[in-house]
């Protein structure tokens, strides 16, 4: 089957190419808009990634070309009209758990770079300034730490932050048992804002959880708190933290996704002008630590997103079930 695989970075060839025994990939850098819709003819599958925008037209152009299969190597689909893919008969597959470590784990390096100031230490040492002013941190022994959304990331995030001894409280449609039995406590999402010194978004992007972090909810929490968001950037209301940023009722901001990412993220844009305002506001602040999408990139997790991917791919191929099939 020929792919065509947008938004292709060197590691992802790197990880298919060991992966893949029986597809012809066709690789390529660009990203899915509408003006790069056609770079798939002659294709019968695309394989795409969380800023890969596949609207209605570009799908009911990817139908035109004779697309059959749209193959996401994430486990997020809030990039993918599935109605339109529904409508023209194309099934949406995804890759559903890679490495819930890998993004708990950026979570919790957020935590600590932003509480320790690791970041600004080995700044000054390299420049020879060995002073200890402005380091100040805290313990994270004790504290309570509030988790919105316990899937599968959640839930290894929940265990860490035990393990370091914090009071862990989390907010999710459906209690977990299992987290309950080691001490997790399950509150309504005010209180959770209300006691919780470091919050972490764990949930999934719907329109019911855009901007779940907005003006009233960050008044909401406990001032001076530290806010940490890996997983889809719509949860954030951008604005909102700005301004609580600004006046003190938002402590720490550690941020690894965006909500305007798609312009920015994963590009050198180091020799241009960035156009976005409210990101070079949020990168002039101390208290705020910015990554580019970053928490899924480990090996570990490259290798499952390429394996699944990959397997979804060749179930189609067979006319097997498509186990992930993305179904609303």
């Amino acid at each position: 089957m020929k792919i065509a695989f947008y938004s292709a970075q060197s590691y992802d060839k790197t990880y298919f190419d060991q992966a893949n025994t029986s597809q012809e990939i066709r690789y390529l850098e660009a990203r899915l808009e509408p003006h790069t819709v056609g770079l798939a003819a002659g294709c019968t599958a695309v394989c795409l990634f969380v800023n890969d925008q596949a609207n209605a037209e570009a799908i009911q152009e990817f139908s035109k070309l004779g697309i059959k299969l749209i193959a996401l190597r994430c486990a997020g689909f809030n990039n993918v009209d599935i109605e339109a893919a529904k409508a023209c008969g194309i099934p949406v597959v995804k890759v559903p758990a890679y490495s819930p470590h890998a993004i708990a784990e950026h979570a919790v390096a957020l935590i600590l770079t932003l509480d320790r100031k690791t970041h600004k230490a080995y700044n000054r040492v390299r420049d020879g300034n060995f002073s200890l002013e402005r380091l100040i941190g805290f313990d994270l022994f004790g504290k309570t730490v509030g988790v919105v959304g316990t899937g599968k990331i959640g839930a290894v995030f929940c265990e860490i932050m035990l393990g370091f001894g914090c009071k862990v409280l989390a907010y999710d449609i459906a209690a977990n048992a299992a987290l309950q039995a080691k001490g997790v406590q399950y509150v309504p999402l005010t209180d959770l804002l209300a006691q919780s010194d470091i919050v972490s978004l764990h949930c999934p992007l719907t329109p019911e959880t855009r901007h779940l972090v907005n003006p009233d909810s960050v008044k909401a929490m406990k001032p001076g708190a530290m806010l940490i968001n890996t997983s889809r950037g719509g949860l954030v209301d951008s604005s909102a933290v700005i301004d609580a940023l600004k006046s003190g009722q938002l402590g720490y901001l550690g941020i690894d996704v965006y909500e305007q990412e798609e312009k920015l993220f994963a590009r050198d844009l180091s020799d241009t002008i960035i156009q976005d305002d409210l990101i070079l506001q949020l990168m002039t602040f101390p208290n705020v630590l910015i990554t580019a999408h970053q928490a899924y990139l480990t090996e570990e997790a490259l290798r499952e997103i390429a394996r699944i991917t990959l397997l979804n791919i060749a179930a189609f191929e067979k006319g097997a079930v498509l186990t992930n099939q993305v179904v609303l």
